[in-house]
């Protein structure tokens, strides 16, 4: 077992974990409240349109909340947002946190069954659709039967009241008390509720923050999406949390991203591995580096390759910090630090306040460089999972430890790498293979954006490796020379029986690879021979 309490370096140094807790508000609607009472005319938000202060956004908060009780939100209730990254939807967070709703933030780039799902599991009270900024929730709301309605920031979408809505239990504890339900597919597809406590949420909120050793005059980009923990937590709270001022962007683009660095002066950039794929893709391998004002640049969500990390550094001149976490630890587990980014790539360090533990397949704790199972525990981790007691029972030990279901390993200095997930594992002629292992290799070749191995069952418990592959068209590169390639860096049993090239990969809108969609694919695509 490994802890690392209070050994986060920041701008300001190392970070006391108990008195940071000591601290914390008990809800999260404290942040922009605060932030408004110390400094009102410090800009909070910008929407591409309009620049909000930190006055104007908690009086529409107070506005919203007043909204959202004569529209029959109750303390325990589930409070869905369709839309996409916008000022109503921050809004909404906040004003339910106010009412001790719990907010059920739903990307409206999903597919109307995917949606449908969430809605029907989450028993939500009411479900408003932020239309004016994403005609995605608009086609949601209409489709639903939802009307058109006067909100604080001119019209949104709001759906009927659902009188079989059940609250939940309402505790003044802000680590017992549900701030968001965060739904998320994991590798089986099927989504689940994560319940995440205000606690929860402060917490990496505050740590995440001060990493970055953020202050009230950076500049963060918003793109990722606050439906995801990652937007929510690391990026929106922990900017506001700061005093900081968020850019608010829908969706992600190369041509947005340069405007923004060059118009509005972004300091602060976060963002996921497939997002800097694309942004090197859009501005070709001759690229001179970029001139921005940026001060940090970090990258989180799926793994990073050594190949694409080298990359990006060199397009922006700073260091390109990586991390790890997932939807059930709020979500940050670990990242490296501010005062000692990494050339490998590690995740760096747990984040102060958490531990972390590796078992073996004996379940007993293992040493440095071998891989095993990740387990942590610490303020971050989730309630457990809404309505779901067998997978909560699964995944939360008795004792607080959190089982991840992914595979790392802890290099001498503490650092943390991350092998693969366990239900990713493929069974090869009686080997074990890590897809992460084969994917780094393929991601190092020229002409490959990125990529996504899966298993494929061939029979009496064995399985085949499947390898997709999105290309860059700019680059001249075949099946046959990734294949050639491959046999010169793996083991036999490692290497893909069969390489598939995608036009793009199917992803969620955070980016993230959905590798349940590919082994399906994988399963009923004929073999080769």
């Amino acid at each position: 077992m490994f802890a690392d309490v209070g050994g986060g370096a920041s701008a300001g140094g190392a970070i006391d974990a108990a008195t940071l807790l000591a601290a914390l508000p008990a809800r999260i609607s404290a942040i922009p409240r605060q932030r408004a009472a110390l400094t009102p005319h410090a800009p909070a938000l910008h929407d591409g349109a309009r620049l909000w202060s930190y006055a104007e956004l908690s009086q529409a908060i107070d506005a919203t909340a007043a909204l959202l009780r004569e529209l029959g939100v109750r303390g325990g209730d589930r409070l869905m947002v369709v839309g996409e990254n916008c000022v109503e939807q921050v809004a909404l967070i906040f004003a339910a946190a106010q009412l001790d709703a719990w907010i059920v933030n739903v990307n409206s780039r999903l597919s109307a069954p995917e949606l449908d799902q969430i809605r029907q599991h989450c028993g939500a009270r009411r479900v408003i659709y932020t239309s004016a900024a994403s005609p995605d929730a608009a086609a949601h709301g209409e489709r639903h039967g939802a009307h058109r309605a006067t909100s604080p920031f001119g019209h949104w979408m709001t759906g009927a009241l659902n009188d079989d809505c059940a609250p939940a239990p309402v505790t003044q504890d802000g680590a017992g008390q549900v701030a968001a339900l965060i739904y998320t597919s994991g590798t089986t597809g099927q989504p689940k509720g994560v319940m995440l406590s205000h606690r929860s949420l402060l917490f990496v909120a505050a740590v995440s923050s001060t990493l970055r050793g953020l202050t009230p005059q950076d500049r963060a980009y918003g793109v990722l999406p606050i439906s995801h923990s990652y937007g929510l937590t690391s990026v929106m709270l922990g900017t506001l949390y700061a005093g900081a001022c968020l850019y608010l962007a829908p969706r992600f683009s190369p041509a947005a991203l340069l405007a923004a660095l060059r118009e509005h002066r972004l300091t602060i950039l976060q963002g996921v591995p497939a997002m800097y794929a694309r942004l090197l893709e859009t501005l070709g391998d001759t690229a001179a580096p970029l001139a921005s004002q940026l001060r940090f640049i970090y990258a989180g969500g799926s793994p990073l390759t050594p190949r694409l990390k080298t990359r990006v550094q060199q397009l922006f001149g700073l260091p390109l910090h990586n991390g790890y976490g997932l939807s059930e630890s709020g979500p940050t587990v670990s990242q490296t630090r501010l005062d000692a980014p990494r050339d490998d790539a590690s995740v760096g360090f747990v984040i102060p306040g958490v531990e972390a533990r590796l078992l073996g397949a004996d379940g007993a704790d293992i040493g440095v460089d071998q891989a095993g199972q990740l387990w942590i525990r610490g303020p971050n981790v989730m309630l457990g999972y809404w309505r779901e007691p067998a997978l909560t029972a699964a995944a939360l030990r008795p004792d607080g430890w959190l089982d991840t279901g992914d595979i790392a390993r802890r290099a001498a200095d503490g650092a943390l790498f991350i092998v693969g997930r366990s239900k990713e594992l493929i069974i090869r002629s009686g080997f074990n293979v890590y897809p992460l292992e084969v994917e780094t290799v393929l991601n190092a070749q020229p002409g490959v954006t990125q990529s996504a191995v899966v298993g494929r069952s061939v029979g009496d418990g064995d399985e085949e490796v499947v390898a997709f592959v999105e290309l860059d068209p700019r680059h001249d590169v075949t099946v046959d020379q990734l294949a050639r390639q491959l046999a010169a860096a793996l083991a036999p049993y490692k290497r893909p029986a069969e390489i598939i090239v995608m036009t793009a990969l199917p992803a969620a809108a955070t980016g993230k690879i959905l590798k349940g969609q590919l082994r399906e694919w994988a399963r009923r695509r004929p073999r080769p021979g």
